[in-house]
C-alpha cells in the first residue's frame, strides 16, 4: 500500500526527472491510494472500502471518499499488480495541512521531538514549493519486501524549499545562480543528536554527475587547482564551494567511477552532536554555479481543448526539451522505438469516446494502431465506475513531439451530486506516464549496501515516471438559488393561508358589534350632533336619529360560516392536488 498527501505540483524541468529521488518521491496534488490486496477477488472491493474508511481517520483526511466505485479503478498493468487485486483512486482537490502531518509524524519512534525529525518545523515545511509525505507499507507475502521481517513500514517526506539568502534571486543569462544555504536557514532549527531509539541517523547530501560537471568547467575557468573539488579529503581547501562539517564518508558511483564525472554521496553522522555541539550543515558557494537536473526522456503534460459546455478534447503532450541530458540513444540500441506506458482515470460525468483516438508525432496525424503496442480500456458507466485508458504508446528514438487527443462529452449531474463549490469546476485526477525503457537507479559497492540503508534505496532499479498536471472541467451547473425562491414563495403562501384562516376562526361576533358600536359613538360627539340638527333645520329636512348597526347577529353568522367553508375547501383541493 502506498498513500501520499502531497501540496504542489513538482516541477521536472526544474527539480529533475530521471533521478530515483523524483521518480520515487514525485506525486501528483492532493492524495493519492492505491493497494495490493491478498484476500479473494470478490472481496477486494470491501477491503479497499475499510481500508479507506481507515486511513481517514488516522491521518485525517477525506480519504473515505474514495470508497465509492465511481472514484477509484482497478489497473491491469500500470501499477504491476498481482492477480488483479489493485485498486488505485486520487482526490486532486484534498486540501494538505498540518491535521494530516501530525498523524505522519506520531509513527516515528521519537516523533518530532528528537533526531532528524525535529527539523519538521511546520511554518517552513509549508511555505516551500513542494511538500509531499508518502507512506509505504510492504507485506512479505507478496514477495517484494525487502527483507523477511513480516511488514516494513516506509515513511518518506519530500520538500522543495527557497534559502532565505540574496543568492537564491541571482540570475545568469535567465538561470538562477545555485544558493548558499544551511539547515537552520530552512528549517529554522537545528538537530541536537539522533533519536535514542534509532539504529542509525544520517544526512546525506548528494552531488549529481551534471554538477560535478559544471563543478569541472567552473574550476577550468577561474583556474583553479585540479585538487580540492570533490575529491574525497581535502573540502577545507576547496576554491568553489564551503561545506559548515567534514563528510563522516564520501561514497562515489560504481558505474561511472571511471570517469571524472560521477555522482558523489557525502554521508554525516548526527550521532556524534548533541545540545552543546548542534548539528546545523551548511553549504556556502565562493563561485557562481549553475546547473540543471537530469531531464526525463520526454516532458509529459495535459490540456484540455475546445469551448462550451457540451463537448471538448482532452490531449496529452510528450516533448523533448532541448537541454535534456539523458542518454535517449540508448533505447535504439535495443530497439528502433520508445516505449511509454499511459494509465489515465476519468470520472464517469466526463464521457469520453475511445474511437476518437488520435496520434500525432512531429505535427502529422500517424496511424492509431501502429504507433499502439498494447491498450486497455474500461468505459465508464453513468454513477457506478470511472473510465479508464492503460495503453503502451511506441514512438521513434529520434521523437521531437507526439501527442494524443481523445474527445468527450460533458454529462449533467443530480441537484445532490454537486460539490459545494460546483462553479469553480471538476477535477480530472493526473495522467501516469512512465518510460519503462528507462529506469532511474544509482550503483555502489556491494560492501556499502548493509552499511548504508539510503543506498538500497537508491540502487533499486525503478522506472522513470511523470505525472500530468490535473484538469479543471466545467460543466453545466443549474441557478442554485431557484430552490431558495420556491421555498421562499411557499411560505408565503402557506402564511397568508394560514394566517387568514386563523384569524376567522379566532374572531368572536359579539365582540365585533360592540367594536363597532363604540366606533360609531366615539366619531359623533355633541358637537357634531348640534351641527347636524341646525343644518337640518336651514334645509327644512326632519332631523336623523343617529345610525345603529343594521347587521343581525344571524347574518354575521352566515357569512362566517360562509367564510369557514370557503377556507376548508380551499384547503381540501390543495391537498388533492398535490397527492
Amino acid at each position: 500500500m502506498e498513500l501520499s498527501f502531497t501540496q504542489g505540483r513538482w516541477n521536472y524541468e526544474r527539480w529533475g526527472g530521471y533521478d530515483p529521488i523524483s521518480s520515487s518521491s514525485a506525486k501528483p496534488p492532493g492524495v493519492e491510494l492505491w493497494a495490493d490486496f491478498d484476500v479473494p477477488l470478490d472481496q477486494v472491493d470491501d477491503s479497499w472500502r475499510n481500508l479507506t474508511h481507515a486511513l481517514s481517520g488516522l491521518f485525517c483526511a477525506s480519504i473515505n471518499f474514495l470508497e465509492h466505485s465511481t472514484s477509484y479503478s482497478a489497473p491491469q498493468w500500470s501499477f504491476h499488480s498481482f492477480a488483479g487485486k489493485l485498486r488505485y483512486g486520487t482526490l486532486p482537490r484534498e486540501a494538505v495541512c498540518t491535521e494530516n502531518l501530525t498523524p505522519w509524524l506520531k509513527l516515528l519512534p521519537c516523533r518530532d521531538k528528537a533526531g532528524l525529525s525535529a527539523l519538521m518545523d511546520r511554518p517552513s515545511i509549508y511555505k516551500g514549493y513542494y511538500h509531499s509525505q508518502r507512506l509505504h507499507l510492504t507485506s512479505d507475502d507478496f514477495g517484494t519486501a525487502k527483507s523477511n521481517a513480516g511488514t516494513m513500514l516506509e515513511q518518506t517526506l519530500t520538500v522543495v524549499l527557497q534559502p532565505n539568502t540574496l543568492g537564491a534571486r541571482a540570475m545568469v543569462s535567465g538561470k538562477t545562480l545555485q544558493p548558499s544555504w544551511s539547515l537552520n536557514s530552512l528549517f529554522g532549527r537545528k538537530v541536537h543528536g539522533k533519536c535514542s531509539v534509532s539504529k542509525s541517523s544520517n544526512v546525506y547530501v548528494q552531488f549529481e554527475q551534471n554538477l560535478v560537471s559544471e563543478l569541472k568547467e567552473v574550476r577550468k575557468k577561474s583556474e583553479a587547482p585540479e585538487s580540492g573539488i570533490l575529491i574525497h579529503d581535502d573540502f577545507g581547501n576547496n576554491t568553489i564551494f564551503e561545506m559548515s562539517a567534514s563528510p563522516d564518508r564520501v561514497v562515489k558511483e560504481v558505474e561511472n567511477l571511471q570517469k571524472e564525472d560521477s555522482s558523489i554521496l557525502l554521508e554525516f553522522l548526527v550521532e556524534d552532536y548533541n545540545d552543546s555541539k548542534p548539528f546545523d550543515l551548511g553549504l556556502r558557494w565562493k563561485l557562481p554555479v549553475v546547473w540543471s537536473c537530469q531531464q526525463a526522456p520526454l516532458h509529459a503534460s495535459r490540456f484540455l481543448m475546445g469551448s462550451g459546455n457540451e463537448r471538448g478534447a482532452i490531449a496529452i503532450s510528450l516533448k523533448s526539451l532541448s537541454s535534456n541530458n539523458t542518454p535517449t540513444v540508448g533505447c535504439c540500441e535495443k530497439g528502433s522505438q520508445l516505449r511509454i506506458n499511459i494509465f489515465q482515470v476519468v470520472p464517469w460525468y466526463v464521457k469520453v469516446y475511445y474511437h476518437t483516438l488520435k496520434v500525432f508525432i512531429d505535427g502529422e496525424l500517424q496511424s492509431t494502431m501502429e504507433n499502439i503496442e498494447k491498450i486497455h480500456i474500461s468505459p465508464s458507466e453513468d454513477k457506478v465506475s470511472p473510465g479508464v485508458m492503460e495503453m503502451i504508446l511506441r514512438l521513434p528514438c529520434g521523437v521531437i513531439t507526439a501527442a494524443l487527443t481523445l474527445e468527450f462529452d460533458k454529462g449533467f449531474l443530480h441537484i445532490d451530486e454537486y460539490p459545494p463549490d460546483a462553479n469553480q469546476g471538476f477535477d480530472i485526477p493526473s495522467a501516469v506516464v512512465s518510460f519503462t525503457d528507462f529506469q532511474a537507479s544509482a550503483s555502489f559497492e556491494d560492501n556499502l549496501l548493509n552499511k548504508l540503508p539510503i543506498l538500497n534505496e537508491l540502487q533499486e532499479r525503478k522506472h522513470v515516471i511523470s505525472y500530468t498536471e490535473v484538469l479543471l472541467v466545467p460543466l453545466t451547473t443549474p441557478d442554485f438559488s431557484m430552490p431558495y425562491n420556491v421555498i421562499t414563495i411557499t411560505c408565503t403562501v402557506f402564511a397568508l393561508y394560514f394566517g387568514s384562516l386563523l384569524n376567522v376562526l379566532r374572531r368572536r361576533v359579539g365582540e365585533e358589534e360592540r367594536r363597532l358600536k363604540s366606533k360609531a359613538a366615539k366619531k359623533k360627539g355633541p358637537l357634531t350632533s348640534l351641527l347636524s340638527k341646525l343644518s337640518a333645520k336651514l334645509k327644512g329636512r326632519p332631523v336623523e336619529p343617529p345610525e345603529t348597526p343594521s347587521t343581525s347577529p344571524s347574518l354575521i353568522n352566515n357569512k362566517l360560516v360562509l367564510k369557514v367553508i370557503l377556507v376548508a375547501g380551499i384547503a381540501a383541493g390543495w391537498q388533492y392536488y398535490f397527492r
